[in-house]
């Protein structure tokens, strides 16, 4: 008897590492798989993560300029001490220039400095058709085009249109440029300010009209539902919803709610109308989380509530509901993750044109949407890509804590 119990405890014994053995097995994997996904988006793009990504424009200006015919400036300029090596100086034209890199690692050359005195400084904006204005070149400005009038009395170009480096460019203008003709500049693009802003509309218009929904129905399904078909019915409408492909919901937005989106004067795919179409894609899994939410919500509570004279409508707002937030917070969480990461439905619903200005019912992209434009175009920018991603990453990141944050704090004060 006693080899019997031996051998089936070593069986068992056996039986539990394997188990033990696939289990941290599985783990380990799952664990060096979100590593490698981390690791390589951020030795990506963290190179190109900047204040001006994050803050500027993703459209760049144009300016074609002369210079203002009665600045006087002096005939030689002095090679200020702060510019570094790097900085190729124009001591006739008192401008420093430096070179770079574009969104999409083409080189360029950028002004990096202007004395005040420069005709650089005072030019007339000729873009606008109806009238000049003027202007002033400014530190980061792209020198696309020169034409610079030569000692040979020739119109001669120089600029990044002629593969020009920095060095190239103030030699020319040195060494060979009587006067300048016209000059043709552009404002650093590649910005991502209007993708961002464009993903917090979404995300409060997704849960203005979500939140109150789900909840709502999360309520009904769990206090006032009798076990009946139609609480059955309900329950597989919701299950239903949470399997239906994104993309369908997109269809269904721009054929169901774009009329809504028109009462408000919308007359073309826009920002509400990807919101409204995100609130009814969260709205399942906002009911499920609100719903087990309220579940683990002790019965005693309710018990003792209704006995204190409390009516049960007040039991479940005043009791039940207060008691839920912290899980249905992780709901929300959740949900904001959807609408960061969501592209399908919003191409369209939102379009995939990049506004810089955008408004709740103009056109606009979201972050994802963002990364989908540049990895569809003709020379995808894994680089770029990768560095939106990781603001992504950390958006959730910080979401995450904050939301963590008031559900301690919700514990605390129900304690």
């Amino acid at each position: 008897m006693n080899k019997i119990t031996s051998g089936n405890l070593k069986k068992r014994r056996i039986k539990d590492t394997i188990l033990n053995g696939i289990t941290y097995l599985s783990s380990g994997i799952s664990v060096l798989v979100l590593a490698a996904i981390f690791i390589f988006v951020f030795t990506q793009g963290f190179s190109s993560l900047s204040l001006d990504l994050l803050t500027g424009n993703y459209w760049a200006n144009n300016y074609l300029t002369t210079v203002e015919a009665d600045r006087n400036a002096p005939d030689c300029f002095q090679v200020p001490k702060e510019l570094g090596e790097e900085v190729a100086f124009s001591e006739a034209w008192g401008v420093g220039f430096v070179d770079a890199l574009d969104e999409n690692k083409e080189p360029i050359v950028l002004i990096e400095y202007i004395d005040e005195a420069s005709p650089f400084a005072s030019l007339i904006d000729k873009s606008v058709h109806d009238r000049e204005t003027k202007l002033s070149a400014e530190v980061g400005y792209q020198v696309e085009r020169i034409n610079y009038m030569g000692k040979d009395g020739h119109i001669k170009i120089v600029g990044n249109l002629m593969s020009n480096d920095a060095k190239q460019v103030a030699q020319a203008l040195d060494q060979n440029a009587q006067s300048i003709q016209e000059m043709y500049f552009k404002t650093p693009g590649g910005g991502i300010r209007g993708s961002i802003l464009a993903t917090l509309y979404l995300i409060v218009v997704a849960l203005l009209v979500s939140l109150p929904l789900g909840i709502a129905a999360a309520i009904y399904l769990r206090e006032y539902a009798s076990k009946n078909k139609l609480t059955g019915w309900i329950r597989s409408a919701v299950e239903m919803l949470s399997g239906v492909p994104s993309i369908i919901f997109g269809l269904m937005g721009v054929t169901v709610l774009f009329p809504i989106t028109q009462l408000f004067g919308a007359t073309t795919t826009n920002i509400l109308l990807g919101g409204l179409t995100l609130a009814v894609i969260l709205l399942p899994t906002i009911i499920r989380s609100s719903e087990e939410a309220l579940i683990v919500v002790p019965q005693s509570l309710r018990d003792a509530s209704l006995s204190l004279g409390a009516s049960r409508s007040q039991t479940i707002f005043k009791v039940v509901l207060p008691n839920a937030i912290p899980g249905i917070l992780t709901g929300v969480l959740l949900s904001i993750g959807r609408v960061i990461g969501e592209s399908a439905a919003l191409i369209y619903t939102m379009g995939t044109y990049v506004n810089d200005t955008p408004q709740l019912l103009s056109q606009g992209t979201s972050l994802a949407v963002h990364i989908y434009n540049i990895m569809s175009s003709e020379q995808p920018n894994f680089e770029l890509a990768c560095a939106i991603s990781i603001v992504i990453l950390v958006f959730v990141l910080i979401l995450n804590i904050s939301i963590k944050w008031i559900s301690r704090r919700f514990h605390k004060a129900m304690q």
